[in-house]
């Protein structure tokens, strides 16, 4: 039954290229500009009409819709208007995505780091990664093209690291009906944990020899031939769902944005992207009045986004990199598709608040995995790529481009467990050499043998017991009640 809660509002959506600056309407499945070839935003032709309700309003609203009982204003959808207000509420898909948590470092971190900062949990999303927050509403829209289309075969398609395709084949599996899930993998080069998601979900998994970037293409080009929905972040409302994310941290935040930082590992630039365009859109309805700063951060294995920053203005050129292996895999990509996002939205971002409000920052290998490490024996649940934007921060503390009275919120984009392989690996020396990381000790655990199975062999119950309990006193000094 159709909520009576459910907005009434109806936005104008259209797809705009960023080469040629045409626009295209949303009656078909579109990653690029037909006309010139370029990527694509979405934008809603009616948005002026938003600032008619002020700022105040808004946020009354949203803060009123975090209780909301309504599966189709729940999550990302929560913030409805500014998102893909062209849904029906019978359309939209709801998984529990977005919503997750911004925890505060723990005082004994943040003094360790020596700046005051949080991580937003969004390993905590229903696939373990932020990429649900596109896929919720990316499938919704399909979902309306299903229903309004009458479409008996959908046949979804991404490249992936890991985290995509395990998020694209569960929404749907959940949605289900006409639409079919096809994930393309780079061969050897998804953690056991990420492959075993969309085999669980009953995606069809295919593998290619080569990286991330050798996927993209492949799916690209099925994407420009045949009836296929590609679902990497080429796809523009993926990048609206995504926007989600810096609605709830200015939300967190009780709309204060002053003095405010985020951390966000590039990778494909999906969301880096979105979280500017996020940000941009609040300050467009005065819902913030500050826009806070940004740091794009990359591993120096995958880095051409930073090498294109790292130059003077006026001498940029961006060039694809041939990438190294990197831990925080889901960032291992040398040519992001959405990087002319990242660029036209930089420009009006820094526009207005001006050139430090966007920076991109490269880090090493060993910083990323360090700091995965340092942030999860502090209590997190960080990723690598959590890592990589602990690495980020402490990266840009040394380098004087953040101050002590500000503070920042690290993206940690999937669950820890999802990586947890690379722990081991660091824990037991057995990285390989390309990848550049020496375990710090101080950092390495291992699991210590109480007893050898042979010492247990004859013992009774309560032999086992004392002994047992008597070499755990000796290991760990522990002083008799007796005494």
């Amino acid at each position: 039954m159709p909520s009576s809660a459910f907005p009434a509002y109806r936005g104008a959506m259209r797809y705009r290229c960023l080469g040629c600056r045409k626009t295209h309407g949303i009656d078909e499945l579109l990653y690029t500009c037909p006309a010139c070839g370029e990527v694509l935003l979405l934008e809603d032709g009616n948005f002026d009409s938003l600032k008619k309700r002020p700022g105040r309003e808004w946020r009354d609203l949203f803060d009123a819709r975090a209780t909301e009982k309504s599966t189709a204003l729940r999550g990302i959808f929560r913030f409805y208007e500014l998102t893909a207000p062209v849904l029906e509420e019978e359309d939209i898909v709801y998984l529990g995505e977005g919503d997750t948590p911004v925890i505060e470092a723990s005082a004994a971190l943040q003094k360790l780091v020596g700046r005051a900062f949080a991580y937003k949990n969004d390993g905590q999303n229903p696939s373990a990664s932020f990429k649900d927050r596109g896929m919720a509403c990316a499938f919704s829209y399909l979902k309306a093209m299903v229903r309004s289309r009458g479409w008996d075969e959908v046949l979804t398609v991404c490249a992936s690291t890991g985290d995509t395709s395990a998020a694209a084949a569960l929404y749907a599996a959940y949605v289900g009906g006409p639409i079919k899930s096809v994930v393309l993998l780079p061969q050897g080069k998804v953690t056991p944990q990420q492959l075993s998601q969309p085999l669980g979900s009953g995606a069809t998994v295919l593998e290619v020899p080569g990286v991330f970037d050798d996927c993209m293409k492949v799916v690209e080009f099925l994407a420009d031939r045949y009836r296929v929905a590609l679902l990497n972040s080429k796809n523009s409302w993926r990048i609206l769902g995504q926007e989600s994310y810096a609605f709830e941290v200015a939300q967190w935040r009780d709309w204060e944005t002053e003095n405010l930082c985020l951390f966000v590992p590039i990778g494909n630039a999906g969301n880096v992207t979105a979280v500017l365009r996020g940000f941009l859109k609040l300050r467009a309805l005065g819902i913030i009045t500050a826009l806070p700063r940004i740091f794009g951060v990359q591993s120096h294995h995958a880095d051409p986004v930073y090498r294109y920053y790292a130059a003077p203005s006026g001498t940029r050129r961006y060039e694809p990199v041939t990438v190294s292996p990197s831990v925080a895999q889901a960032a291992m990509i040398g040519n992001p598709v959405s990087f002319p996002r990242v660029r036209a939205l930089a420009e009006e971002y820094t526009a207005i608040a001006g050139e430090r409000a966007f920076q991109v920052i490269q880090v090493t290998e060993q910083a990323i995995m360090d700091g995965m490490l340092l942030a999860n024996r502090h209590g997190h649940i960080a990723c690598t790529q959590g890592g990589e934007c602990l690495a980020g921060l402490m990266a840009a503390r040394d380098y004087g481009l953040i101050a002590e009275d500000e503070f920042s919120v690290l993206d940690s984009t999937a669950h820890a467990l999802k990586f947890m392989d690379f722990q081991n690996l660091y824990f037991s020396d057995a990285l390989p050499p390309e990848f550049g990381v020496t375990p710090d000790p101080a950092l390495t655990n291992a699991p210590e043998l109480l007893l050898s199975a042979a010492e247990r062999a004859g013992m009774t119950e309560r032999e086992f017991v004392l002994r047992s309990a008597s070499e755990m006193a000796r290991r760990l000094n522990l002083v008799s009640r007796a005494e």
